[in-house]
């Protein structure tokens, strides 16, 4: 995984390149021509990708709240689409 300028986490391109191979492994899985291990390995897989998508946004809002407040990355609130 490759890292970025901040720190341990994973960078933008690796989450891009995950996300990516997750996608097209849905398509592959939801044309259902797989054998039951493949689909099985497939979803293995997915499971992994999905992970490491997750990982990186969590890293991502951690380093939204700390350039948002250092001193209290805590205060962050979360966010509101309507404004209210």
């Amino acid at each position: 995984m490759t890292k970025n300028e901040f720190g341990d986490g994973p960078s933008v391109a690796s989450f891009e390149r995950a996300l990516d191979e997750l996608e097209q492994l849905v398509q592959r899985m939801e044309k259902g021509d797989q054998s039951l291990d493949d689909s099985l390995a497939a979803y293995e897989r997915g499971v992994a990708l999905y992970r490491e998508c997750q990982r990186a946004l969590e890293l991502a809002e951690q380093r939204v709240r700390l350039l948002t407040d250092p001193a209290d990355p805590a205060s962050g609130r979360e966010f509101d689409a309507d404004g209210g």
